[in-house]
């Protein structure tokens, strides 16, 4: 009979990036149930809408995250302007659309390098985070920052980008897809990874969406979903098409991610060719009454952003359900039957963002 034992795993690993903490119940090296801890890294952020109003919280959403926090912004900005009747011009709409276009290549790509890195290809890593480099120097030529970007504001946004801008953009992200084709032709095909992703950590179809899976996890699975069709900012003026595997493993979450980048590009480059000239912000006055919430596709999958207000100009609640609480519990469900040794590996393939999660 096989022994039972239950071990920690995290919330310090040598291969995660993030503070992840879980009991793993084994028999011999097989894991049979996982017990998940929320909570190590708590802190507190929704709470400080009593302490900042609601124009001033902006800022306080975005650092929810550091790779997320454009979308962030965007999407706690997206909820008050619903309250408030707000209608935001066109061209701030694009603007928002290619800057979190940018935030989803600048998340996959250190994705892929984190990925590379624990499964042994330096090389790997250390290309991505070199490409991923050219988008946060973009970030600071447009944005003024690397990583906290402060551009999203309720009624629009605060910076424009004049042509000259919008043509380095186009010239670093076909400098970047040069250079990632042959990385993810390697990183697909190589028989290592193969070997280490195909067949493993299978999530079915059917278990994706009872647990509730969302973002590339769900799309692994052969789910065509993706809350960038819901039509928000200048999505419905451009073409997306969900990135989907029917395999449901490791191997189909990787592949999903890599193609989503070559997404990410055609659709900043149809942006910037369709960008409308106007203004990028309108004058706010009053306070949000009322209550809202709004999904949007974060790099993680969806975010859904609750705000209420009561005519004051501290907001009575902000809530989010960030993706990585979306996909903890599929993340349970495929680690069951999995080897201890693979496990670390698995739960990159989710792309976990506890910041988010514990925030």
């Amino acid at each position: 009979m096989a022994k039972r034992s239950i071990i920690p795993f995290g919330p310090q690993h040598p291969v995660l990036p993030e503070p992840v903490h879980l009991d793993l119940v084994l028999e011999d090296e097989t894991v049979v149930g996982v017990i998940p801890s929320i909570g190590f890294v708590h802190r507190g952020l929704e709470k400080l809408v009593d302490k900042r109003d609601f124009k001033q919280y902006t800022y306080i959403a975005e650092r929810i995250c550091g790779i997320c926090s454009c979308g962030h912004g965007l999407g706690y900005c997206l909820a008050v302007e619903q309250i408030m009747n707000i209608e935001v011009p066109d061209r701030a709409k694009y603007l928002r659309t290619i800057w979190v276009e940018m935030s989803r290549v600048h998340s996959h790509l250190l994705w892929l390098g984190l990925l590379g890195d624990a499964m042994g290809f330096e090389s790997l890593h250390m290309e991505s985070w070199r490409l991923r480099e050219k988008i946060l120097d973009m970030f600071d030529a447009t944005t003024g920052g690397r990583i906290i970007h402060s551009v999203n504001q309720v009624g629009g946004v605060q910076k424009d980008m004049d042509s000259t801008m919008l043509n380095d953009i186009l010239r670093a992200i076909d400098e970047i897809e040069s250079e990632l084709r042959p990385i993810a032709k390697t990183f697909l095909h190589d028989y290592t990874v193969q070997s280490r992703l195909k067949g493993v950590g299978i999530l079915s179809k059917d278990d994706a969406i009872a647990q509730g899976a969302v973002g590339p996890m769900l799309r692994a699975s052969g789910v065509e979903y993706d809350a960038r069709l819901l039509g928000y900012g200048a999505y419905k003026d451009l073409t997306v098409e969900p990135v989907i595997s029917k395999d449901g493993d490791s191997y189909g979450r990787c592949e999903v991610r890599i193609k989503e980048l070559f997404q990410s590009f055609d659709l900043i480059r149809e942006a910037i060719g369709k960008i409308p000239q106007g203004d990028i912000s309108v004058p706010v006055k009053g306070n949000p009454d009322g209550e809202y919430f709004v999904r949007i596709e974060q790099p993680r999958g969806e975010a859904i952003y609750y705000v209420k207000g009561s005519g004051k100009k501290f907001v009575d609640r902000f809530r989010l359900r960030t993706p990585t609480t979306s996909n903890i519990p599929p993340m349970v469900e495929m680690l069951k039957g999995c080897q201890l040794a693979d496990v670390p590996i698995l739960i990159l393939t989710i792309d976990p963002c506890v910041s988010c999660t514990e925030r």
